[in-house]
Parts: C-alpha cells; structure tokens; sequence
C-alpha cells in the first residue's frame, strides 16, 4: 500500500476553524467519481480534507482522482478481503486514521453530497455538543424521489430504519469508539452503514432529518446490487445484522431482544 497527498489539502489544525473529514471509498466507479469528487469541491466550507481510498480499482477512476487538486489518496495495490463489505471498512477506517476533521462524512464513490451539505450538518453538530451521529434524507437519482424510510413495529424488527452510507455523518470520537465494535474482519455480509447505524441506535445516539442533502446512485455492480431483497444473499446479510447486533449488544452490556424477524432469519439461513 502506498500513499499520495496533493499538496492542496485544505486544512490548519493550528487555527480554531472547525475542520471536517470526507472519507470515500473506490472501486471501479470511474462513470461516477469525478462527479462525487467534484460535489466535494464544490462546498462552500473552507477546512475540508477530501480522502480517497482506492482499494485495486482496475478501470481508469484512479486516473481521474489524481488529475483532480485538494484529494489526499490511499493506494491499495490488492483486496484485504473477498467481501466487498469488509473491503469497504477496511478502506474507510484506513482513510479514518489519516484524517483530522472533527466530523467525519462518509460518501460512496457513486453518490454525491449536494451543494451546502457539509456547512448544514456542521452547523447542527455545533449547535448540539451531544449529537454524534446524524442521517440526511437521500435522493434517488435515478426514480427522481427522494428515499423514505419505512416505520418499522419494532415488536417484529428490533434495529432502525436507516440510510445508505452516504447519508451519514458522525463525531470524530464517536467513530473512534465505533471501530473499537465494527469487527471489521468479521460478518462478510454487512456493510459499514449497517454496523454505524446500530452501534449508534444501541448508544442513544441515532438522529435522522428529513433534509435532502445527498444524491443515492445506483450502480449495477455496487455492494448493494449484490444483495437483491429476499435473496439468499440477503438473508445471509440479514443474519450477519442479528450476530452483529446480539455481538455489540453483548459487549456493551445491552439486553438482546429475540424478535419473531430474529427467529425468522435463524430458521431460513438453517435451511440455506
């Protein structure tokens, strides 16, 4: 693995302006990431870092990041994993660790942030020293709507309706704490917005608002595509969300609930 920092990253931790981190993940998504990039560049907010993890893309994408200035990258010569869901945190707690920003913004990289994001979500943590992880409304770019969330009964399901990743924004010391119960080597099946979302819900820290300030893209060969509802590999990604959260909430020494969707999962991953 080997790094590259253009020299135009804006950033003075010296000075008391409140800096903030983007960590994008890529592989292969070289129709979408100049504009995911250039959304980046485009916000008005000052003290930014922009942060790349290209995790062994073999199209041209990381030829389009390097022509673009203010983008520190991370270069990984070879996937860590087989699953493409640990790739993805692996790459993003890699970025983590390279990062300075107070808040950290999670962006695919095939979605974009919409102009004024990163001044709009950091105003909100400003004004709530409590708040440490927050969800904004996505924008399907391709049905032209935006993305509603589903009420769930919590008698049937015991986590929250949450976001894509892009959508959401958290606390540099809460994502520090967040990789202590990522287990980022294990449940190949479940993806970083999963794990954050639960982490966050268990921790009473899970906040949404109903503001549209991210453009959710689909990409046929994304880790969501893999993953279509009611298939195998989706009950399999169900009953890695089940271990991880039964895990977590051990851990933090939080009740499980056995839900009737818990049993549910159990019976048909058995039979798969």
């Amino acid at each position: 693995m080997r790094i590259k920092i253009n020299n135009n990253i804006t950033r003075d931790l010296k000075k008391k302006n409140f800096l903030v981190s983007i960590l994008i993940t890529n592989y292969n998504k070289e129709k979408f990431i100049k504009k995911t990039l250039q959304s980046c560049i485009n916000q008005k907010f000052i003290e930014k870092q922009i942060l790349v993890y290209d995790d062994a893309s073999t199209d041209n994408s990381y030829n389009i990041i390097r022509k673009l200035k203010g983008i520190k990258i991370i270069i990984n010569k070879k996937n860590k994993f087989t699953s493409a869901p640990l790739n993805q945190i692996n790459g993003i707690i890699e970025l983590f660790k390279k990062s300075n920003g107070e808040l950290i913004f999670l962006l695919d990289g095939d979605d974009e942030f919409k102009k004024g994001k990163l001044k709009f979500i950091s105003n909100i943590f400003r004004s709530d020293k409590n708040l440490n992880f927050i969800q904004d409304q996505p924008y399907l770019s391709l049905k032209k709507n935006l993305m509603k969330l589903k009420i769930k009964n919590h008698y049937f399901s015991i986590w929250p309706s949450f976001y894509p990743t892009s959508c959401m924004t958290v606390r540099r010391n809460f994502f520090k704490k967040f990789i202590k119960y990522s287990y980022p080597k294990e449940f190949p099946n479940l993806e970083i917005d999963a794990r954050l979302a639960i982490f966050s819900y268990l921790n009473k820290n899970f906040k949404k608002i109903n503001k549209n300030l991210t453009v959710y893209n689909y990409d046929e060969y994304g880790i969501t595509s893999r993953y279509p509802k009611f298939s195998i590999s989706w009950w399999k990604k169900r009953n890695d969300a089940f271990s991880y959260l039964m895990r977590v909430s051990k851990k933090m020494n939080k009740k499980f609930n056995f839900s009737p969707d818990y049993f549910l999962t159990k019976i048909i991953n058995f039979f798969i």
